[in-house]
């Protein structure tokens, strides 16, 4: 069968990879990829200048998984779930990974999935949601009050979220009431970050150690499951030491040595069941993946936040791991027949650190070449059982030049923990480009 994967990033890379292992699968389109799945067996990048988030690219990439007879399509970032893509390909009784407009709010609107928590008891922080368009006519001015009122008694860091997508640069952590003041003041009245900041939810900070748990999930018409992957945990901070400003993520590892089994019950009791109820109760159509981001303290788990998608890097660290054919994993989603038992994994560990080109997360340089060995990349196999995931990696003439911030990701295998971030450095020394950064503490 012929399957299309939608996406640019490490992410999709991992996904094309992976459902390319599959015996099942003939044909793996990437659209519009970048030059790690433009080098991958049985992938191939088609409609490179094709938006999914709009109307018209949604249609062009439907009619592209009509004519080439694709089994089924896998939808990689948030933005084109946002956008109602699930609903087009439905429409044309195509089938898609991915969960329905209404469902992809739960990403998409931060206040929605707060009032949705709160709803179905999923256990979170305790939050606020403040609007430039409240009833009151002044939602920056209350906004303002709730966070002073909040430093005058606590005295404790608050944290400050964009209701709508804003592509990793929405979340805000304020340790004094001038932080808090100037990020409301950028996201409601400057519009830095456009409409996705003129609504945010204020939420206090929890402490503990952040895990990412990703789970396939097939819903529909009110029945269905939740089958969750292994822990992961990514780290975000740009440098050594969780020091310096947050990114998309500098690396990933899985699984994560310290969720325990009773912190997974936790996990599973008040966060997992509760969503799971939520999502039948309000009867979407939800048949694809799931983010939950969790902060966890004491074995107790609170939900940070969902997306609804895989994680990124997350992913590269997690699919290393299944032993499940995933081409069958994605048809069990789509057709309702998904079961925690589709999922097998590996034992071991896997270690992705990522490389971001000089400057990330601010402006950052483009048009580097890539070398591994001191040549230019003929696949993404550095050695057994370490692989390269190219994210912001564009192909010309054979060579690979950076593109993005996150330039890619290196992800080793090993039989345990240390095993598997030593063969990660390993090999990701043998990987150069001007201006390359990394973080040397991933895992």
């Amino acid at each position: 069968m012929n399957v299309l994967v939608i996406g640019s990033g490490g992410r999709e890379h991992a996904i094309a990879w992976k459902l390319a292992m599959s015996p099942t699968v003939d044909a793996v389109f990437v659209a519009p990829g970048n030059g790690g799945t433009a080098l991958e067996k049985k992938c191939e990048n088609v409609l490179a200048d094709v938006d999914p988030e709009t109307a018209s690219g949604q249609r062009i990439l439907a009619d592209f998984a009509e004519k080439a007879g694709v089994a089924f399509s896998v939808v990689g970032p948030e933005a084109p779930l946002a956008a109602g893509i699930v609903s087009v390909f439905h429409s044309r009784s195509l089938a898609i990974v991915g969960p329905d407009k209404r469902a992809a709010r739960l990403e998409a609107s931060k206040a929605f999935a707060k009032a949705f928590m709160a709803k179905y008891g999923v256990r979170a922080a305790a939050s606020r949601e403040f609007a430039v368009a409240s009833a009151s006519g002044s939602g920056f001015e209350d906004a303002l009050r709730y966070v002073k009122t909040h430093f005058s008694q606590t005295n404790q860091p608050i944290v400050i979220k964009a209701d709508g997508l804003a592509a990793g640069k929405g979340v805000v952590i304020a340790n004094y009431f001038t932080e808090a003041e100037a990020c409301l003041r950028s996201f409601m009245k400057d519009g830095v970050i456009g409409e996705a900041g003129r609504s945010v939810v204020i939420e206090d900070l929890l402490h503990g150690k952040e895990v990412s748990v990703l789970a396939a999930v097939s819903v529909q018409n009110g029945e269905g499951v939740i089958a969750p992957f292994i822990a992961a945990r990514d780290h975000k901070r740009r440098f050594d030491g969780d020091l310096g400003p947050n990114t998309g993520g500098m690396g990933a590892i899985a699984p994560v040595p310290d969720f325990t089994e009773a912190a997974q019950a936790d996990f599973h009791a008040s966060i997992l069941m509760p969503t799971l109820k939520g999502l039948k109760a309000e009867n979407v159509d939800y048949r694809g993946f799931m983010f939950f981001g969790l902060m966890t303290l004491e074995e107790r788990c609170h939900l940070l936040e969902y997306n609804v998608r895989l994680g990124d890097p997350e992913t590269q660290a997690v699919l290393p791991l299944l032993d499940s054919d995933f081409a069958d994993v994605c048809a069990a989603i789509v057709d309702r027949s998904l079961t925690e038992s589709r999922l097998a994994w590996k034992q071991g560990a896997v270690c992705a650190p990522v490389a971001v080109a000089d400057g990330y997360p601010g402006p950052y340089r483009k048009g580097d070449p890539v070398m591994v060995n001191g040549a230019a990349p003929n696949g993404g196999e550095l050695s057994p059982g370490v692989k390269l995931f190219a994210a912001g990696v564009r192909m010309q003439d054979g060579n690979f030049f950076t593109s993005g911030g996150r330039t890619l990701a290196v992800s080793a295998y090993g039989v345990d923990a240390e095993s598997a971030r030593n063969e990660a450095y390993r090999a990701l020394e043998t990987v150069r480009f001007d201006g390359m950064g990394f973080r040397k503490d991933i895992g």
